[in-house]
C-alpha cells in the first residue's frame, strides 16, 4: 500500500516537472520571436527611415514635375504672347514708316514749287496740220520748278499732287481750231470752234484741276486739220495747289 503511494507521489512530480520545463521553453521561443539582434534592428530603423525619405522625396519630385509643367505652360503662353506683340511691333514699325514717308512726302510737296506759264514763240500761224500735233509753247513766262519743257510743250509733276492748268488760245476763222489738254494720253478737257468766213478771229479755252502722280505728263494738243495763231496770243499755264 505504501509503495503504491508513492509511485504515484512520483508520477506527479515527474509530471509536474514537465510541464513546468514545457513552458519554459515555449516563454523563451516567444520571447525569441519578439526580439531581434541589435544589428538587425538597426538596419530595420535605418530601412525604415530611408522609406520616409524615398516617399517624401517622390512627393517633392511630383511637386516639382507639376511645378515644371506649370513653368511650360506659362513659358509658352509668354512666347504667344512675345510673337503678338512682336506681330504688333512690325505693324506699328511699319506703320510708322508709313507716316514718316507721308510726312516727308508731304515736307517735298510744301517746299516745291511748280508754277509755270507759256506762250507760242513764233510769229506765223501754227498749222494746220494733218495728224494731231502737240502744242510747243516755246517762249516761257514763269517756270519755277522746271516742270515744263518749252521744247517739247510738255509738263512732267515732279510730285504727286492736285494741279490746276488753264490753256487759251486765239485764231483765225477761215480754219476750224480745237485744242484738247491730255493727261499722258487721256483727253481731259478741250476748246473748239468751227471754221466761217465771217469771223476775222476765234478765241477760246478751258481749265481743269488734275490730280496728277509724279511723272504724269500734261500737255495741250492740236487736234488734225486745225490751227492757232502763233502771235504770242496762245498760252499754257499750270500750278501745284496741293
Amino acid at each position: 500500500m505504501n509503495f503504491n503511494i508513492s509511485f504515484f507521489m512520483l508520477l506527479f512530480c515527474g509530471l509536474t516537472l514537465a510541464q513546468d520545463v514545457t513552458n519554459a521553453v515555449d516563454t523563451e521561443d516567444i520571447s525569441e520571436k519578439q526580439t531581434c539582434s541589435p544589428d538587425m534592428c538597426e538596419f530595420l530603423k535605418e530601412f525604415g527611415a530611408m522609406k520616409e525619405k524615398l516617399g517624401a522625396m517622390e512627393t517633392r519630385l511630383k511637386d516639382s514635375e507639376t511645378r515644371l509643367k506649370d513653368s511650360e505652360t506659362r513659358m509658352k503662353d509668354s512666347e504667344t504672347r512675345l510673337k503678338d506683340s512682336e506681330t504688333r511691333l512690325k505693324d506699328s514699325e511699319t506703320r510708322l514708316k508709313d507716316s514718316e514717308t507721308q510726312i516727308l512726302a508731304l515736307k517735298n510737296k510744301l517746299s516745291t514749287k511748280v508754277v509755270f506759264s507759256a506762250k507760242t514763240a513764233t510769229g506765223v500761224d501754227i498749222g494746220p496740220f494733218n495728224t494731231d500735233t502737240t502744242l510747243v509753247y516755246g517762249a516761257v513766262i514763269t517756270n519755277e520748278g522746271n516742270a515744263y519743257n518749252q521744247h517739247t510743250g510738255i509738263f512732267t509733276a515732279p510730285v504727286a499732287g492736285t494741279y490746276y492748268f488753264t490753256f487759251f488760245y486765239h485764231a483765225g476763222g477761215q480754219h476750224k481750231s480745237k485744242l484738247d489738254l491730255m493727261k499722258n494720253s487721256q483727253m481731259m478737257v478741250y476748246s473748239s470752234d468751227h471754221q466761217t468766213v465771217s469771223d476775222a478771229a476765234d478765241n477760246g479755252g478751258n481749265a481743269a484741276f488734275l490730280q496728277l502722280q509724279r511723272g504724269d505728263q500734261v500737255f495741250t494738243r492740236m487736234e488734225a486739220n486745225t490751227h492757232v495763231y502763233g502771235h504770242h496770243a496762245t498760252t499754257f499755264s499750270g500750278f501745284l495747289l496741293i
